[in-house]
C-alpha cells in the first residue's frame, strides 16, 4: 500500500475516533431575529441529560459517551420553535432559535377558560402530587458569588494614650483595608435526601473558590501590625475594655499573648504539627457541613413547601393574579400569570403554569419593598434585594423536579458610632485604667450575594439507602486567582458569566 495513503487512513482512523468519543460543546443561544441572546433554555441530550444556558444565553454541555449519528442535541424555551441538532458534526458557537406562532383563539377554545384565580386554586390543589417530598439522590453543580464593597470607611480620631498608636497609623492601616472583594465557590456534589435541611447529606466531588488572597494577606498584616503593638504596650496581666457606645465587652491580654509559641522547642513544635493537622481536618469538616447547610437554606423555600417564605403560591390570597399570556414548551401549552401583593405581603413576579395539569414550571420573582430593615443605636442594615429564578422539568413519573434555582440578595449595613479601646489592671498601684483609644466609625458597606443551582439527575432512593450512607468529608476547594476555564474540563456545569471569566487577581502594593 502506498505511504501517504496508509498515513491518510491512519489519521482519518484515529480522527474518526476522536469525533466519536468524549467531547465538550461550548455555545450562545440568540433569537434569530432580534439577535438578542436567550437566558435559561433547556439544553438536552437524547438521552434527557444537559444543561441550562446562563444570565447571557451561554452554555457548556461535556458529553461522555460515544457520540453516534443517533444523538442530538435538544433545546428548548418558551415561545420559541424547539431545536434538534445532530451531535456528531456539532460545530455551532451560536446557535438561532425562531420564535413560535400561537394561535391563542384555538387554544383557549380547547380549554376552559379559566380566571387567573381559578388557575391559582387548581395549582394549590395539585401541588402534593406535581411536587412529591421523596428521598432522592441528586447530582448538583452549586456556583455562589459573593460581592463586597466599602462604600464609606471614616472615622474620627479622638485619643491615643498609646504614642505608636496614632492617626498616621489609623490612616495607613485604613488604607490598607480592601475596600472591595469578589468570592466565587464552585461545587459539584451529590445531594441525598428530600428538600428538608435535617434530611440531606452530602458528597463532595469537586470544588473551587476564586478569589484575590492578596486581601486576606493585608487583613491578616494589619491584625498582626496591631496586635504587636497592643503586645509591646500592654501589661501581661491587663484587661482589654471594648465599648462602643452604652455596649461593652471584657478581653483578657492573656488572649493576646496565647499565639506566641516558641517553635524551637521540640515538643511545641509537634503539638503545632498536630493543631494544624486537626484544624486541617476541622476545614474539611466545615466547608462541606456549610455547603450542605447552605443547599439545605435554599431548597426550604421552594414555593411549594410549607412555610416558605416565598408564599405567592400557598398564600395566593394575599396577590393579585392577572393573565399576561399564553405560549407552549415544547408541545405543552403554558399560562403566563403576572402576580402583585396585595397588603403586606413581599414579592411580585410571573408564574408559567401547565396548563394540561397545573404545575408551575418556572418562576421569576423579586421583592417590591426592603425584607429586613433594622436601625438601632447607630447600627443600620437593609436587605433591599430579595429576588430569583426555578424551574421544574417533568420526569418519566409526572412529577416535577426542580432544575435551576438562582436567588440573589443584596443588603446595606451602616456603621456610626463611638469607638473605645482600654486597657485596665488591677494589680498595679493608683488608677486602674492604663491606656485608651478612642475614635468615632462611618462605615458603609453594600453586599451581594448570588446562588446558582443546576441539578443534572435526580433518581428515587429508599429510606434505608439514605439511612446507610455516611458522609465524607475530604475535600477542601482549590484556589483559583483567576477563571481557568480547564479547571471543570470533563464536567458539566452553568457556564460562568463574563464577571467571573474576566476576574483575576491584581496586585496592589500595600502600605
Amino acid at each position: 500500500m502506498n505511504t501517504k495513503i496508509r498515513c491518510t487512513l491512519v489519521i482519518l482512523y484515529f480522527l474518526g475516533g476522536y469525533i466519536g468519543q468524549s467531547q465538550t460543546i461550548h455555545s450562545t443561544l440568540k433569537d434569530a431575529q432580534t439577535q438578542e441572546t436567550i437566558p435559561y433554555a433547556n439544553i438536552l441530550l437524547s438521552n434527557d441529560r444537559g444543561v441550562i444556558s446562563n444570565g447571557e444565553g451561554q452554555f457548556t454541555l461535556h458529553i461522555k459517551n460515544k457520540i453516534t449519528e443517533q444523538d442530538s442535541l435538544f433545546i428548548s424555551y418558551m415561545g420559541y420553535e424547539p431545536k434538534a441538532i445532530p451531535l456528531l458534526h456539532f460545530k455551532d458557537s451560536i446557535i438561532y432559535l425562531h420564535q413560535k406562532a400561537i394561535e391563542l383563539n384555538s387554544v383557549m377554545i380547547s380549554n376552559k377558560q379559566y380566571t387567573p384565580n381559578e388557575i391559582m386554586k387548581l395549582v394549590n390543589e395539585n401541588l402534593s402530587k406535581n411536587y412529591p417530598a421523596t428521598l432522592r439522590k441528586k447530582r448538583i453543580f452549586y456556583r455562589q458569588s459573593y460581592h463586597q464593597k466599602f462604600d464609606k470607611m471614616d472615622y474620627t480620631f479622638i485619643k491615643s494614650s498609646i504614642k505608636a498608636i496614632n492617626k498616621n497609623l489609623l490612616d495607613s492601616l485604613q488604607r490598607s483595608v480592601p475596600r472591595k472583594e469578589d468570592h466565587y465557590t464552585e461545587i459539584l456534589c451529590d445531594l441525598y435526601g428530600n428538600f428538608d435541611r435535617k434530611q440531606q447529606k452530602i458528597l463532595l466531588l469537586k470544588a473551587c473558590e476564586l478569589y484575590d488572597k492578596e486581601n486576606q494577606i493585608n487583613l491578616t498584616s494589619i491584625e498582626k501590625k496591631f496586635k504587636k503593638i497592643l503586645i509591646d504596650n500592654v501589661k501581661p496581666n491587663s484587661y482589654l475594655k471594648i465599648k462602643s457606645g452604652l455596649f461593652g465587652t471584657k478581653i483578657e491580654a492573656s488572649e493576646l499573648f496565647k499565639f506566641q509559641k516558641d517553635t524551637t522547642d521540640a515538643e511545641a513544635l509537634q503539638k503545632e504539627i498536630a493543631a494544624k493537622k486537626k484544624r486541617e481536618e476541622t476545614r474539611k469538616t466545615n466547608f462541606s457541613k456549610y455547603k450542605r447547610n447552605s443547599l439545605g437554606t435554599l431548597f426550604e423555600d421552594l414555593f411549594f413547601l410549607k412555610d416558605s417564605k416565598l408564599n405567592f403560591v400557598r398564600k395566593s390570597n394575599r396577590y393579585d393574579f392577572t393573565l399576561k399570556d399564553f405560549t407552549y414548551v415544547g408541545e405543552n401549552p403554558v399560562y403566563i400569570l403576572n402576580f402583585e401583593p396585595k397588603w403586606r405581603a413581599d414579592y411580585r413576579g410571573t408564574l408559567y403554569i401547565n396548563a394540561d395539569d397545573f404545575a408551575v414550571i418556572r418562576v421569576d420573582y423579586s421583592n417590591v419593598k426592603p425584607l429586613k430593615s433594622i436601625s438601632l443605636f447607630g447600627i443600620s442594615y437593609k436587605e433591599h434585594i430579595a429576588k430569583g429564578k426555578l424551574f421544574f422539568t417533568k420526569g418519566a413519573d409526572s412529577t416535577y423536579h426542580l432544575r435551576y434555582l438562582e436567588k440573589e440578595t443584596g443588603g446595606i449595613a451602616g456603621i456610626r458610632r463611638p469607638l473605645k479601646i482600654i486597657e485596665k489592671n488591677k494589680h498595679v498601684k493608683g488608677r486602674r485604667k492604663q491606656n485608651e483609644l478612642s475614635l468615632k466609625l462611618d462605615l458603609l458597606i453594600t453586599s451581594l450575594n448570588k446562588s446558582e443551582i443546576v441539578i443534572f439527575d435526580s433518581t428515587d432512593i429508599s429510606t434505608s439507602s439514605f439511612n446507610a450512607y455516611k458522609e465524607k468529608n475530604v475535600l477542601l476547594p482549590t484556589y483559583l486567582p483567576a477563571y481557568d476555564p480547564s479547571f471543570w474540563e470533563g464536567h458539566s456545569i452553568i457556564a460562568p458569566n463574563e464577571a467571573i471569566k474576566a476576574f483575576t487577581v491584581k496586585k496592589e502594593i500595600v502600605l
